[in-house]
């Protein structure tokens, strides 16, 4: 059985992947569960995998990247657990500026209404996560300027250890550089699929939903930059 298919199942025996308030349930979570975020990151631009375990900073940091990374519509289905595990393929699927607002149409609701309040849901929840993915991102990034700093009074350091610090490092990077990017398309998926709502369905609650829009906008321009160094880091060789 593949790790998809055990992951179902799984969840399956375990009744559903979903537990209050929608978040997935405590006995299929792992405490590395997103760990993928970084080594996927890293993969994607031929970098190496670090074998270091996760600083209790880097595994905040990618769990608190996930949602923002994970498409909108995708949250609360019963597929969503193998979202959580790596399983939907988010790095390697193009972006679609229209998807988000197919699947807003698509949702169940009583009403144009029903439906720019789940627009509003959705950007107000990502304006919400903003603050602590970045937080924790100035911390990581913080600890892996003192890391690279530390490389040169390091005795006795093994290629394999070298190499292992620079691919974390890079994993680090590019897990906040795949957030940054997130949030920038997730913001013109929201801007598409609210110009389109407000021909399909004219209502004054276009206004907020604006208006949260601006707001989310607003905060994505105020990100910080905490990759200072290179924005690509360089692919790092195979151990």
């Amino acid at each position: 059985m593949n790790r998809a298919a055990a992951i179902v199942a799984f969840a399956c025996l375990t009744g559903c992947a979903e537990g209050d308030l929608g978040r997935i349930r405590s006995s299929i979570v792992t405490d590395d569960i997103h760990a993928w975020i970084g080594t996927e990151a890293a993969g994607s631009v031929g970098i190496a995998p670090s074998y270091y375990p996760l600083t209790d900073d880097e595994r905040e940091l990618r769990d608190l990247a996930y949602p923002l990374i994970e498409a909108p519509f995708d949250r609360q289905r019963w597929y969503s657990v193998l979202g959580e595990y790596g399983l939907n393929g988010y790095r390697n699927r193009p972006f679609d500026v229209t998807a988000y607002s197919h699947a807003l149409m698509a949702r169940p609701a009583r009403s144009g209404s029903s439906r720019y309040a789940l627009l509003v849901e959705d950007i107000r929840n990502d304006i919400v996560r903003i603050g602590p993915f970045f937080r924790t991102a100035a911390r990581v990034a913080d600890m892996d300027k003192k890391r690279t700093q530390s490389l040169a009074y390091v005795t006795h350091l093994s290629e394999a250890e070298h190499a292992d610090t620079l691919s974390r490092i890079a994993e680090n990077q590019l897990a906040i550089i795949w957030v940054e990017e997130s949030l920038r398309q997730r913001s013109d998926a929201y801007r598409y699929a609210l110009e389109h709502l407000v021909i399909a369905y004219p209502s004054p609650a276009a206004v907020e939903a604006e208006q949260m829009l601006n707001r989310l906008r607003v905060e994505i321009d105020g990100m910080p930059v905490v990759v200072a160094v290179q924005r690509r880091p360089r692919a790092v060789v195979s151990k």
